[in-house]
């Protein structure tokens, strides 16, 4: 196990109706801070209003004599255009505070503003890493969609579709500055969710986990154990809400797993990988597709570029997570990890049986597993492998190279 600092601040709210405290739980938290009590609520194009939410917060708020400030229109794969909007509004009000209304796009457009509200250059300088975030405003959440994490992870992806060269481009930051200071999390508000977007949130979250578990680090069970929990309970519960999206039990268990999975407590101790989001990232903003959806793509194609270099671990994966039950045992493994459990296996042969079954989940949920399926070619590999590492190389589970991550895009075709 490596060292590690592990922190997580953001307050956690869960439960039933608990978008009725967002008043209470703003003033106390500006008062206590000595902030005014003027915000700005952040949210997207329209579905808070469809579902009552948005009068809900609107009344909590105002009872509270919290001042607010509204900037709609954030869109999947959110832009650093409306980003740059919304720093303007917070400075021309005097703005101390914003709340986050939705999913992981309108958290991560939040959170941008709060990082480049105190930056006098272009905030795009903090995603290219020409400048680091020193100092932001807080952020708070009501969570509508359980897929990003970012209810209570330091992190914002934002895309730029009005770069120098012409060409879109999608990157993140990382600061303990843009966690949430409390996220407010009622799996109710996710019972009229869209199939396609339930199974995309349980991608996202699945995807998170498995950049911390596949790893090289050795004697990190307890986590191993965590990780592989998680994945089950995410796999288990996406099945089961699909086929009774009203069921309080399921939603609330896919909307803790997307917190844990990328809170960072999964990955304390381990050396991560989050090649497979950087290639994505690509994807979707040269196409705009969901993130979730094209992480049902990448993935699979990323493992079956990459499991050789750790059978061992994809073995694992293959029993504890997706439960595959080797057949005939033809080789003995002398290194496996707990290899009581997995003695005279064929490694190979069970390795992609887990990637196999992955892959089936993945269909089952009405994912796509193949660019074909939503009509992308192959006529930008090469631009997108360039793009994403350059004559750098990404990941730390496999190193990459920019023609590493062009066989892996034709493996997804």
């Amino acid at each position: 196990m490596e060292n590690f600092t592990f922190q997580s601040p953001t307050k956690i709210i869960f439960g039933k109706d608990t978008e009725q405290q967002i008043g209470k739980e703003t003033v106390e938290y500006l008062n206590n801070n000595k902030l005014n009590k003027k915000i700005l609520l952040h949210y997207g194009t329209g579905s808070i209003k469809k579902t009552g939410l948005y009068d809900k917060v609107i009344a909590s708020l105002t009872e509270a004599g919290v001042e607010f400030t509204e900037l709609s229109g954030v869109v999947p794969n959110p832009r650093l255009s409306l980003v740059k909007e919304g720093i303007k509004l917070c400075k021309d009000n005097e703005i101390e505070f914003i709340l986050a209304v939705g999913g992981g796009s309108a958290i991560d457009s939040a959170k941008a503003i709060a990082a480049g509200y105190y930056y006098e250059g272009d905030t795009w300088d903090l995603f290219e890493g020409k400048a680091a975030v020193k100092k932001a405003l807080p952020v708070a959440t009501i969570l509508t969609l359980p897929a990003a994490g970012s209810e209570a992870s330091p992190a914002s992806v934002v895309t730029n579709t009005n770069t120098e060269d012409g060409k879109d481009r999608k990157l993140a930051i990382r600061t303990e500055l843009i966690r949430p200071v409390f996220s407010i999390l009622n799996p109710e508000l996710t019972f009229s969710l869209p199939d396609y977007q339930t199974s995309c949130g349980a991608v996202d979250m699945f995807a998170h986990i498995v950049e911390r578990y596949f790893t090289n680090t050795k004697n990190v069970d307890l986590t191993d154990e965590m990780c592989e929990a998680v994945m089950r309970t995410i796999i288990r519960n996406s099945n089961l809400a699909l086929k009774d999206p009203k069921n309080y039990n399921y939603r609330a268990e896919l909307m803790w797993a997307s917190t844990l999975a990328h809170n960072g407590l999964l990955g304390t101790g381990r050396q991560e990988d989050w090649s497979s989001h950087m290639i994505e990232h690509e994807l979707s903003a040269m196409y705009d597709i969901a993130h979730g959806a094209g992480l049902a793509i990448i993935i699979p194609a990323w493992m079956r570029f990459v499991y050789m270099n750790n059978l061992q671990r994809f073995v694992r994966f293959a029993v504890n997570v997706m439960e595959v039950k080797p057949g005939k045992y033809t080789e003995t493994i002398d290194k496996l990890e707990h290899k009581e459990t997995f003695d005279e296996v064929n490694i190979e042969e069970t390795a992609l049986k887990g990637i196999d079954a992955f892959e089936e989940w993945l269909k089952n949920i009405n994912m796509p597993t193949r660019l074909s399926e939503i009509d992308i070619n192959d006529e930008k590999f090469k631009e997108m492998s360039e793009l994403c590492c350059g004559n750098n190389e990404i990941g730390g589970f496999v190193k990459l190279s920019k023609d590493d991550i062009e066989k892996i895009y034709e493996i997804a075709k």
